[in-house]
């Protein structure tokens, strides 16, 4: 694919993928874009020390190797993006507002969560399969041609 997709991509995400057993969820898949250079996953500091605190919480049965690969994953694909735009939105928890405003920072770039409600409604914020979805109609045929989604995602 030509296109870049870049994309915040929320804890609840990488929850759901490690406790992929078959790496066949949508938030597996969208682990394995970003792998595949499909998706460019935006972060800063406190995104990645979020990732860090709650993969390692006592509650999940993750393995610190799983989570260092996860995370390393973001960081070898990723971008470290600053901070830049501010929201006024209100946050049941504030500890999703990072993740909103790194995604503002970025022109074009969605927010991927399995907890949309904790978000404001916004065209660029989607679920895994949303995001699945927007990937699948940007390309198609054996051709891969790309074309412009259906859906009027993104900002």
């Amino acid at each position: 694919m030509d296109t870049k997709i870049y994309a915040v991509i929320d804890t609840n995400v990488l929850v759901s993928a490690l406790f992929s057993i078959s790496g066949h969820s949508n938030p597996s898949i969208i682990i394995r874009k970003i792998i595949d250079g499909v998706i460019t996953p935006l972060y800063n500091e406190e995104i990645l020390a979020e990732y860090e605190e709650v993969l390692n919480r006592d509650k999940f049965p993750f393995r610190k190797a799983d989570i260092d690969w996860i995370i390393s994953t973001f960081i070898d694909y990723g971008i470290l993006l600053g901070r830049t735009a501010v929201s006024d939105e209100e946050f049941t928890d504030r500890d999703d507002m990072v993740f909103y405003e790194v995604a503002l920072s970025k022109e074009d770039s969605f927010l991927v969560t399995g907890n949309i409600k904790h978000f404001p409604k916004k065209p660029f914020i989607v679920t895994p399969a949303e995001m699945l979805t927007i990937i699948n109609e940007m390309t198609a045929g054996p051709g891969r041609i790309l074309n412009e989604p259906a859906t009027p995602y993104g900002k």
